[in-house]
């Protein structure tokens, strides 16, 4: 093991032993939910990533995966259910519609593809809430057991899985494929990467994990509207802190949920009128400043800076 290997699995562990012990040592609740509110992001920054980051299409109805999963787990849950399987067939459920919506999707290329996903997200969102429009709350049995911790650590459990699995897959052979699709589709092809395959793949990947998310979601809630998760605003906030993190990156969408979550919370305290207009600021000038978002910044500062350190060096000695 390298050194600098080292070092990033004692810190990844160090992250994990802190994020685990935290409601156990904090034991409050307003900053347990504002840690979900993270994790939650984090989840679906990272399941949108798999699809738009790697393999370079921009999905705009990430929503209706969610929604999807969400509504499918807080049905098999509230009937009876064990939560593990219910979660495991709000993925599948997801998946399923992703399969059906594939094939004709992937026709369509670049912003034919983003409108075309947008008016799926959006058709759901409305037959939602044309079939199911009253508020969904949990039975007394549910409610009576209700706890917070339980959930923190589905999310925090949840988190890890989904950003394990996007790191394993983008270190594959499957994973490079969707990078390889991304950077020039035709040019793929000729070297003999199949392009539907591998969107297909990813789509499918990227659906089963925002489904899972979405099953999360319904568990923690005591009472929310069906049609609230296949809202718009959750694709869009996904692509955003995606954007601000660095797409096709492990840490992008984690850094950009952290900052979206952090920043928008203390703009809403401080500035509540405005809050939402000076954060929409803050995001374009991330964009047209900083392409690569966080992650890429970051990366042109070290080498700005082993490059001065490596000029000092060179320099004769008086």
């Amino acid at each position: 093991m390298s050194r600098k290997l080292i070092v990033r699995v004692a810190l990844l562990i160090m992250l994990l032993a802190f994020l685990a012990l935290l409601p156990v040592v904090l034991k409050n609740d307003s900053i347990i939910n504002l840690a979900i509110l993270v994790l939650l992001y984090v989840m679906l920054s990272s399941s949108w990533n798999i699809l738009g980051g790697y393999t370079g299409q921009t999905n705009l109805g990430h929503a209706a995966f969610f929604g999807l999963g969400s509504l499918a787990t807080r049905l098999l849950w509230i009937s009876g259910w064990p939560l593990a399987l219910s979660l495991l067939a709000g993925g599948f459920v997801a998946v399923v519609l992703a399969l059906l919506i594939g094939f004709p999707a992937f026709r369509l290329r670049g912003v034919y593809f983003a409108i075309g996903t947008l008016a799926l997200g959006q058709i759901l969102f409305v037959t939602v809430g044309n079939v199911l429009p009253q508020i969904s709350a949990l039975p007394a049995k549910y409610l009576a057991s209700y706890e917070l911790l339980p959930r923190y650590y589905l999310f925090l459990g949840l988190a890890v899985l989904i950003v394990g699995v996007a790191s394993v897959l983008v270190h594959s052979r499957l994973g490079l494929g969707m990078m390889a699709v991304r950077e020039e589709e035709d040019a793929a092809e000729s070297l003999g990467i199949s392009a539907l395959r591998h969107k297909l793949l990813a789509l499918c990947a990227s659906a089963f994990l925002a489904g899972l998310t979405g099953g999360a979601f319904a568990f923690y809630h005591v009472g929310y509207y069906p049609q609230f998760p296949f809202a718009p605003v959750w694709t869009f906030d996904a692509m955003m802190m995606a954007y601000i993190g660095g797409t096709g990156t492990i840490e992008g969408p984690i850094i950009g949920a952290l900052f979206y979550v952090v920043v928008k919370e203390l703009l809403a305290l401080k500035l509540v009128e405005f809050h939402l207009i000076i954060f929409g600021i803050l995001f374009i000038l991330v964009v047209l400043f900083l392409p690569g978002g966080f992650v890429e910044a970051w990366k042109r500062v070290r080498k700005a800076l082993a490059r001065q350190l490596k000029s000092f060096q060179s320099r004769p000695s008086p």
